[in-house]
């Protein structure tokens, strides 16, 4: 089946600032019938600029150019319920399955190379889920896993997520080497341990969204530092220069099903490698107007375009209205 006409306009406002503007596109992306994309849950890019959605829809892999058109689909029937991407260098692609209590490595056609998961089902730590807080004791892997990132030498580390507050740190052929944290608020404890990102020293960078910041630590686990008044991070990528975006859920919905328009609104961020913004945007109208932002994840390519991918509707408990955008791309203009 060809795929449809993919129409490309820009928006007309700008965002960002500095040496890092960007115009947004709309409609930048069409999918054929019958695929669609649901909520836009991951978004990775591999060495030759193809855009990997993982969605929450029938059709959980959608792979489109940078141009926007369609290139293909896989992983149906393959996951509970899609959370996190990530691409390694060799263009192999992790998914993460959260309910599913899984990381799979896959082709980048989707042929099943590697599986994660628990040994005798998910970590008792005391999670009742919905709760965070509900979280007394850290597990072994998994419960709830959030988001899987790459090593400079292959290792894999995974987040512990949802229903646990640890770090997990694999070979590059799944053997677990060595776990850390717990839950809590102090230097190595989590609440609601969601993104990681490790950066070419092999820091590994963890967004403890629940605790509003970032941590870091050495390939061993040890605690190096934390950047704070983070918007309840979600998920993290890096560029040459070592700038990393941030794609920040904000406090809008973070406290129940009531919007909080009090609370810092969803935004992307770009940061130094000390953790300084560089430059933020957000959405134009926190409380809704037909304008929902809710960043979940984010991906940079070749060109310096990032991509975030959107969970609106289970963020905002399915107020944000239907045609809410789920899938964004901003390029680069300074």
């Amino acid at each position: 089946m060809a795929p449809t006409t993919v129409h490309i306009a820009h928006a007309p406002r700008k965002v960002g600032a500095g040496a890092f503007v960007y115009e947004e596109l709309t409609d930048w992306s069409r999918l054929p019938a019958p695929y669609r994309l649901g909520e836009v849950a991951g978004v990775a890019v591999n060495s030759q600029d193809l855009v990997y959605l993982f969605c929450r829809t029938e059709n959980p892999v959608v792979i489109l150019d940078r141009n926007g058109r369609w290139q293909g689909t896989w992983g149906e029937g393959m996951f509970a319920r899609p959370h996190l991407i990530f691409i390694g260098p060799d263009d192999s692609v992790y998914c993460v399955d959260d309910v599913g209590h899984r990381v799979k490595k896959f082709t980048p056609d989707g042929k099943l190379l590697l599986e994660l998961k628990p040994l005798n089902g998910p970590a008792d730590t005391g999670y009742v889920p919905g709760d965070s807080k509900s979280v007394v004791r850290a597990g072994p892997p998994f419960n709830r896993p959030t988001d899987v990132a790459l090593s400079p030498t292959g290792e894999i580390y995974v987040t512990d997520g949802y229903g646990n507050a640890r770090v997990h740190k694999y070979s590059r052929d799944g053997e677990l080497l060595l776990s850390w944290g717990e839950p809590g608020a102090g230097p190595g404890q989590f609440e609601q341990i969601h993104g990681v990102c490790v950066d070419p020293r092999g820091r590994v960078y963890v967004a403890d969204r629940k605790n509003t910041r970032i941590q870091i630590f050495s390939p061993e686990g040890a605690f190096e530092g934390e950047w704070k008044q983070v918007w309840w991070p979600c998920a993290m990528c890096l560029d040459p220069a070592g700038n990393m975006y941030v794609a920040e859920v904000g406090g809008t919905f973070m406290f129940g099903k009531e919007a909080r328009l009090d609370q810092p609104a969803a935004r992307i961020t770009v940061r130094n490698p000390g953790g300084v913004v560089l430059a933020e945007w957000s959405a134009e109208d926190a409380g809704g107007v037909g304008r929902f932002f809710a960043p979940h994840d984010i991906a940079i390519d070749s060109h310096g375009d990032l991509y975030a991918g959107e969970v609106v509707h289970s963020y905002s408990y399915r107020q944000a209205p239907a045609d809410a955008p789920v899938l964004r791309k901003f390029v680069r203009v300074a």
